[in-house]
């Protein structure tokens, strides 16, 4: 209903515009008005002036917002390759902002020096070699620059040697949840397929493959800080994108495929946590959170608890109602807390042997009551035959 009334009032506003403007027309007769339609060289040089205006604008506002939410940008990076990643970046928005206030500064100064006058001729040419090798050349070059730079960041990044010492852990993604799954001691992940799922093994785990009995599942993930972790990501139902912006690492998981991504986390969650500019920034967030908290109390609702940073794996894709909700805790070990946390975990074999065995005993609890009603059965039944008996023969005398 309110969105009805807010429609009906912008409908009778614009109709009320339009009749003041054709009362404006009115009040305009018999007066003398140049209804050429051929702009004056005054018109032109308020055009002109106008643009300048405009250009001034741009750069006002670009500078601006460089100052007013350039902090809001990710900050120092928690992994190896994440310096190499910033690196690229801060190359093209420098390239970026210098062209762009190059090219519009000559834009608009050349319209405005090129307005329209009564006593000026346009110059006009219909093609110069020489300026179009100058503004194709130019982009060619600067733009093969960035892409071999790319090129040689992206191979860098992804480069993972058979031999060397990572630490393998798959990223299964599902409507709208993560799950981690760790190679165990042999670092080789089992087979897995979705038609494999059942009761606890969600993410369709080969069992009968030898390389799965060590294998653990958790729904929380830790990672060891200065060793290279390698990433294999399945998708259960639709695509999803496995995005951690601290590590600066992110691949899509698509259903029936396996993707990868590797990298060599730099700062442990405490150490992070410790970063000036992360406490400045938690004791903002903080300080936000008390402001709207109090308001929350005034109304009778619950304080916000306060906030405390942490390491997150996002899905960057749009997959559904709930794509905000999907996320999952990363917390960077060092080595020796890492191998303590893992070694307390239970593999996904133990979990299944006992999930087994927690249904065995209401099997048997379930046969005993049938083997009970089978005896009841039985004996009442002879009881009802010698009972018959007795009758028959008591019958016959």
């Amino acid at each position: 209903m309110t969105s009805l009334l807010v429609i009906i009032v912008l409908v009778l506003l614009a109709v009320a515009l339009w009749q003041l403007t054709k009362i404006f027309d009115l009040t305009q007769v018999g007066s003398s008005s140049d209804d050429s339609q051929v702009a004056s060289d005054n018109d032109n040089n308020i055009q002109g002036y106008i643009m300048f205006g405009f250009l001034a604008f741009i750069y006002i506002f670009t500078i601006y917002g460089l100052l007013k939410w350039g902090g809001l940008a990710l900050h120092t990076p928690a992994s190896e390759h994440g310096l190499l990643v910033d690196n690229l970046m801060n190359i093209t928005w420098v390239l970026i902002f210098v062209v762009q206030f190059i090219t519009q500064g000559l834009l608009y100064w050349f319209s405005f020096k090129n307005r329209g006058h009564k006593d000026k001729k346009a110059l006009f040419f219909a093609d110069s070699n020489k300026l179009e090798a100058i503004w194709s050349i130019i982009p060619s070059v600067v733009l093969a620059c960035l892409i071999l730079y790319g090129l040689y960041a992206w191979n860098n990044i992804m480069f993972v040697d058979k031999d060397e010492d990572v630490v393998e852990i798959e990223l299964y993604a599902q409507q709208f949840k993560w799950t981690a799954r760790y190679a165990g001691n042999d670092n080789v992940l089992g087979k897995a397929n979705v038609r494999l799922i059942e009761g606890i093994n969600t993410l369709g785990v080969d069992m009968s493959d030898p390389n799965s009995q060590d294998d653990i599942v958790v729904t929380e993930l830790h990672i060891p800080k200065g060793k290279k972790v390698h990433f294999k990501m399945r998708s259960q139902d639709v695509l999803h994108s496995a995005y951690m912006p601290h590590f600066r690492a992110q691949m899509n998981c698509v259903p029936g495929m396996v993707t990868e991504f590797a990298f060599i986390p730099t700062y442990t969650t405490a150490e992070y946590r410790e970063l000036p500019f992360m406490i400045e920034k938690v004791a903002n967030i903080n300080k936000l959170r008390a402001e709207k908290s109090v308001e929350l109390v005034g109304k009778g609702g619950t304080a916000l608890d306060p906030y405390t940073f942490d390491y997150l794996l996002l899905c960057n894709k749009i997959c559904g109602a709930s794509h905000y909700n999907m996320q999952m805790k990363v917390v960077v070990d060092t080595p020796e807390d890492y191998k303590k946390w893992l070694s307390e975990k239970t593999t996904l074999a133990q979990d299944i042997k006992a999930a087994a065995a927690a249904e065995k005993p209401a099997e048997g609890v379930e046969g005993t009551a049938v083997d009970t009603a089978a005896k009841v059965k039985d004996t009442v039944k002879a009881v009802i035959d010698t009972v018959k008996a007795a009758v028959a023969k008591v019958a016959m005398k």
